[in-house]
Order: C-alpha cells, then structure tokens, then sequence
C-alpha cells in the first residue's frame, strides 16, 4: 500500500467544514472523477466515479472517529482504497484539513488505467490536491454566504 498526506488551511470554522465533508451529494463539486454521489444504507455511499474516461460505481463505507473531528472512509467493492479527513481548529474562524489516502498502486492502476510508478503516485497527489483546494473554496464561499 502506498500512503498520501496533505493539508489545507481553511478560512473557516471547524462546524462548517465538518458539514460540508457529510454532504455527501456535493461531493462531486470537489472531488475529481467523482460525477455522481448518494448515501444509502447505515454509513454507505454510492459514487459515480471516471478516471482517464474508466467509469464506473464504487460503494464506499463512511464512519466518524474522534469526537466529531475524524471522518474516515474506505472503498468496499474490491478496490484497495481509503483514507481519513482529521478537522482541527486553528481559532473560531479557521480550520486545518488534513487528509491521509491509502491506496494499492496496481489495484488502481487495473481499476482505471492510466501511469503506473511514481508517475501515477504523481497523479493521484496532483488530484487530492486539487479537491483540496476545491473543498475549500466550497466551505469558504458557503462560510461567507451563511455569515451575510
């Protein structure tokens, strides 16, 4: 398994950015590949996912940990995948995302195509930085909107 971490400084309490990571149908509004996204049953959710024009449906597996500031997830239909957010307020109005994936290089690989090696290791880190920065400008924008 290979491990990706990152982080993001988020203009924003730590209250809003955790409802924004359960708002599960706007995940495809920061999150790369996703194009559709529902929850269902106890901590489940479907995803539409295409990477490098590969559709296709995972089931995921959602549970919180931490008193409220630890949400971690995990594909559960045969594609070695997951990861953790942690939310940690940096005062009332700001919040440090932090975002832990694990992920089985030659699983995604046969899963959507695409590099293989440090190339794909590239890939993936320049797309969870990307939905990073997505998430953010999400919460930030829906943070000033709620404050008006």
């Amino acid at each position: 398994m290979s491990t990706l971490e990152e982080q993001i400084d988020i203009a924003a309490p730590v209250l809003a950015a955790w409802e924004q990571l359960h708002r599960v149908h706007d995940f495809p509004q920061f999150v790369d590949g996703v194009r559709s996204a529902y929850p269902h049953g106890q901590n489940l959710a479907h995803l539409g996912v295409e990477i490098g024009g590969t559709a296709r449906d995972v089931e995921t597996e959602i549970t919180d940990r931490g008193r409220g500031r630890v949400m971690a997830w995990r594909i559960v239909d045969g594609l070695r995948l997951r990861g953790a957010f942690a939310l940690l307020p940096l005062d009332p109005g700001h919040t440090r995302l932090q975002i832990r994936v694990e992920y089985d290089p030659e699983a995604v690989h046969e899963a959507f195509g695409g590099p293989r090696g440090f190339a794909l290791a590239g890939a993936i880190e320049r797309a969870v930085r990307g939905d990073l920065e997505h998430f953010r400008e999400l919460v930030e924008a829906r943070a000033a909107t709620a404050t008006r």
